[in-house]
């Protein structure tokens, strides 16, 4: 069975018990569409445990996005001595927006760990891929963070930048491909704020699974073979 979640913003003993609940496999496969990190109390040990895992692929989501551009500047090569060079006005911006969006505690935890792990984790992170195709029977699947934001017809994914699929929202009001086995499932946009509740988003081919696992919503998890969906 192929499986795909979102948003788990380091809420690892929902992601383990999710794991129970749809009783994963090693012949099974996941993917997680990004935001792994920040809010949540565990997204160190999240990301460490998810390394391990060949049959789960992990997307790049604007969280991790903000983490790479702090952490590859300062949990690897900060020093006493060099603090104040490495400490300019932009990191200092960077860093207070990733603060303000959660991301205190994904800071500490990797400042916890020894330098060859923070290494390990930092280059675990920059390998998440920006998408993924997925073709599981007559359905087609792209699978992104956000969307494909600056959508025009007849625009190539591999035209698309990073902050058009893992930031800008997209329009669930505009069908993506004009093939209608095709979808286009994503996370990002948490769905209570689309529909009013925390549930699966459904609309014109659009399927958002971000059900708000870490802002008091639910960890969803969307079977792609059958189309059923699991909540906690």
């Amino acid at each position: 069975m192929i499986y795909a979640m979102s948003d788990l913003h380091g809420e690892y003993e929902k992601f383990l018990a999710m794991l129970e609940k749809i009783q994963f496999q090693d012949s099974d496969t996941l993917y997680l569409l990004g935001d792994l990190v920040d809010r949540g109390p565990e997204p160190v040990k999240l990301l460490q445990d998810i390394a391990k895992r060949p049959n789960v692929y992990p997307l790049m989501g604007n969280h991790e996005i903000m983490a790479l551009l702090v952490l590859q500047q300062l949990v690897l090569s900060v020093t006493p001595e060099n603090i104040d060079e490495i400490l300019d006005l932009d990191l200092m911006r960077q860093i207070v927006v990733w603060e303000r969006n959660g991301g205190q505690v994904t800071m500490q935890q990797f400042q916890a760990l020894p330098p060859a792990q923070r290494q390990e984790l930092l280059e675990f992170m920059e390998s998440f891929g920006w998408y993924e195709t997925v073709d599981v029977g007559e359905r087609g699947f792209l699978l992104v963070h956000a969307g494909l934001g600056g959508y025009y017809p007849g625009k190539k994914l591999e035209e698309y930048s990073l902050e058009e699929l893992a930031i800008v929202r997209p329009d669930y009001g505009i069908q993506y491909f004009p093939d209608d086995s095709i979808y286009v499932l994503s996370g990002h946009t948490p769905t209570k704020l689309i529909s009013g509740k925390w549930e699966i988003y459904h609309s014109h081919n659009n399927i958002v699974i971000d059900c708000g696992a870490a802002i008091g919503g639910r960890l969803a998890c969307l079977c792609l073979d059958t189309m059923e969906e699991f909540y906690l």
